[in-house]
């Protein structure tokens, strides 16, 4: 496997590569850089390498900025000092997110987790399909931050939530105590930022998750009435169009 790294400290780089004689050997290192430019007019004329290790502050600014200028197509592990990018990195091509001082086994783990992800395949492995996997479990919202009596803020976790639905404008959220939630979003944004194993856009009006299902009524032309747990303001109605979309979320085909 060819690896680039992409860092600014010297003691660092000596470190790491070191690391990577001991844990992964067969890795080639075909090019060390320590700059934004540099890395930018690398990428210009040179192929993509199949691994980066990348510092985010480098020698001329952040690395994030790289992104904005180059398509990098293959994984990426950050090494750094600071935590506060974890949840940055992961929205890019990063696979990993090493805090300094990067110890072996740190690395043995990382690389442990690259090969996992491709190892089913027996050939060359679809780097760009793992990366957009990661990119979007990583991006799905947990949490919500609502707005309560006064001047607070409540957290409400998305795995206690059964539903959301828009009425007369409004869009709530609906916990599994029942108790109702006023949110910002529209329905269309939730549908986006939610994970789509738990959650299903079952029509205009509501998006349920899966474990708030009770029981599915077989409806007039051909359509799917889904019954919840919690109480109901209105049948939920399944279009014939989407019934078979539907099953195969419940059955956790898609």
């Amino acid at each position: 496997m060819k690896a680039l790294i992409i860092e600014d400290e010297k003691a660092a780089v000596r470190n790491l590569t070191a690391l990577l004689t001991d844990v992964a050997p067969e890795m080639e290192v075909v090019d060390m850089l320590d700059s934004v430019a540099d890395t930018i007019e690398w990428f210009g004329t040179h192929p993509m390498p199949e691994l980066i290790f990348m510092d985010i502050h480098l020698a001329d600014g952040s690395a994030f900025e790289i992104f904005e200028h180059t398509d990098i197509t293959c994984p990426v592990i950050f090494t750094t000092a600071y935590d506060e990018y974890a949840l940055r990195a992961f929205k890019v091509n990063s696979i990993d997110y090493l805090l300094k001082p990067i110890g072996e086994e740190d690395m043995r783990m990382a690389l442990a987790k690259l090969k996992h992800l491709h190892g089913k395949r027996s050939d060359e492995p679809d780097f760009q399909q793992m990366i957009r996997a990661l990119q979007r479990e990583e991006s799905y919202k947990t949490h919500f931050l609502v707005p309560s009596k006064g001047d607070k803020l409540l957290p409400l976790a998305v795995e206690v939530i059964s539903f959301f639905y828009i009425a007369e404008g409004i869009v709530k959220a609906v916990a599994k105590d029942g108790k109702e939630y006023v949110l910002t979003q529209t329905l269309d944004e939730l549908t986006e930022c939610l994970n789509p194993k738990r959650f299903f856009r079952a029509n205009r009006q509501y998006l349920i998750s899966r474990e708030s299902v009770k029981d599915i009524d077989l409806w007039f032309n051909n359509r799917l009435a889904i019954n919840l747990h919690a109480a109901m303001h209105e049948k939920i109605v399944v279009s014939k169009a989407r019934v078979g979309e539907f099953k195969e979320w419940f059955a956790g085909e898609r």
